[in-house]
C-alpha cells in the first residue's frame, strides 16, 4: 500500500503542475507534437531516444521551478534579494534545458528534413 500511496501523491504533483503552470502546460503541448513527429518521421532509436530524454529534463527542470518557487513563497513572502535569486537561479535552470532541448531538436530533425 506505501507504493501505492507514493504514486498516488506523485500524480497529485504533477496535477498540481499542469494545473498551475501555464508553461508546463505548453511543455507538454510540446512534447505530444515531438512524439507525434519521431513516429511519423520514422526517427532512429537513438534520436527517439535523445528526444524523449531531453523531454523529461525539460518537464522535469519545470517541476522543480515551481517546487522551489512554492516553497520559497512559504519561507518568505515577501520581497528577498537572496529568494529572488533563488528564483531566478532556477528560470535559469528551466531556460538552458529548454534552449539545450532546442537545439537538441534541431539537430535531429535537420536529418527529416534535407
Amino acid at each position: 500500500m506505501k507504493i501505492l500511496n507514493s504514486f498516488k501523491y506523485a500524480l497529485n504533483g504533477l496535477k498540481t503542475t499542469w494545473r498551475e503552470e501555464y508553461n508546463f502546460r505548453i511543455e507538454i503541448f510540446v512534447a505530444l507534437l515531438v512524439a507525434f513527429f519521431i513516429v511519423y518521421f520514422n526517427f532512429s532509436f537513438v534520436e527517439s531516444a535523445l528526444c524523449i530524454v531531453t523531454i523529461i529534463i525539460v518537464l522535469t527542470a519545470e517541476i522543480v521551478n515551481t517546487a522551489i518557487e512554492d516553497l520559497s513563497d512559504m519561507v518568505e513572502p515577501n520581497q528577498n534579494p537572496l529568494i529572488g535569486k533563488v528564483k531566478d537561479t532556477m528560470a535559469g535552470f528551466v531556460l538552458l534545458s529548454s534552449a539545450g532541448a532546442f537545439i537538441l531538436g534541431c539537430l535531429v530533425f535537420w536529418n527529416h528534413f534535407i
